[in-house]
Formats: structure tokens, sequence, C-alpha cells
């Protein structure tokens, strides 16, 4: 569908690879209602319907970030 279709993306936030995995997610999650289901179903199998839900893990207290401790000293 390279000739067919016309897309602009404007994406804020998160790094080059992040947005381009987005924008490309976007763009076969809006094509899904155009194409036959042999088609969505090989978008499926290649993993372009599929959200990736990874969020940034929070700080938590007592500790220097979130998962990196306070360096331990004994005396």
């Amino acid at each position: 569908m390279t000739d067919k279709v016309d897309i602009e993306a404007t994406v804020n936030g998160g790094g080059p690879t992040g947005q381009s995995g987005v924008v490309r997610w976007g763009i076969s999650w809006g094509l899904r209602s155009f194409v036959d289901n042999s088609t969505i179903d090989r978008m499926r199998i290649a993993g372009l319907l599929t959200r990736d839900w990874r969020r940034r893990e929070r700080k938590k207290p007592g500790q220097e970030g979130a998962r990196r401790k306070f360096a331990w000293n004994k005396r």
C-alpha cells in the first residue's frame, strides 16, 4: 500500500526508536479498516497490531532510582 496512502504524523516525547514504533503501530491500526482479513492476519503475525505497554518504572523511596540503590558504606 505504499503508493495508495499518504500519511503525516506528529509525535513528541520518548526517543527516535519509540516514536518510530508508535507511528508504525498507529498506521497499521488505522489501515485495519481498509484491508481484508488475510492482510490483517499477516499484520498480526508480523507484530504490527500489538501495542507496547512498557512504561518508565517509578522511583522508589529509599533508593537512588527505580532499581539502583544508594551506595552502602560499612562505616
